[in-house]
């Protein structure tokens, strides 16, 4: 099966979707307006990633990484902006059938259930169109409005990572979460 992702339409108008290179301008703005409000959940990022050609560079390594069937970088467009993404990363296929998935929200989109709509709208194409069998997720463990939105999508907690991830410049812990697609 392949990672191919349909337009879906989420409340109040917005649209996620695969990201695309004529998003860079946007996504540079969207990253550069939540700087700070990202800063604490994400890794050191440099000045490179803030710009139109950075976020070209990057959207073009994941939309490579798509079409090998590894990854689907999706935005949530609200009009011309962006208001948030998530990415599928790690496909694994063979007996395992799994991905890691991540997301972010526009400080200006959080607190209305958009992410876990999001969210459950990505892990449907993942057990309909995609094959897959499970989804794995992490966040810090002081990140309680993420773990959240993981519960209101039927994740479940399976454990703590110890220094996990590179975050804000320090290895951290996380918890980590499950979705098992099917039965």
């Amino acid at each position: 099966m392949t990672l191919e992702f349909a337009d879906r339409e989420l409340p109040g108008g917005l649209v996620l979707r695969v990201r695309r290179e004529d998003d860079a301008a946007a996504l540079a703005a969207a990253y550069a307006r939540n700087r700070g409000h990202l800063a604490p959940w994400d890794p050191t990022r440099s000045e490179e990633f803030f710009t139109e050609a950075g976020q070209l560079a990057r959207t073009r390594e994941l939309l490579a990484l798509h079409a090998l069937d590894t990854a689907v970088p999706l935005v949530i467009v609200d009009g011309d902006e962006i208001a948030g993404g998530l990415d599928l990363s790690n496909v694994v296929r063979g007996a395992f059938q799994s991905a890691m998935v991540g997301y972010w929200l526009d400080r200006g989109h959080t607190g209305r259930g958009l992410a876990s709509v999001a969210l459950t709208a990505l892990l449907e194409a993942c057990r309909d169109d995609f094959g897959l069998h499970r989804v794995q997720a992490a966040t810090l463990l002081a990140n309680h409005a993420s773990q959240s939105v993981l519960t209101r999508a039927g994740f479940e907690r399976i454990g703590v990572a110890p220094a996990y991830l590179k975050i804000a410049g320090r290895w951290q812990d996380h918890v980590l979460f499950q979705r098992i697609l099917h039965d």
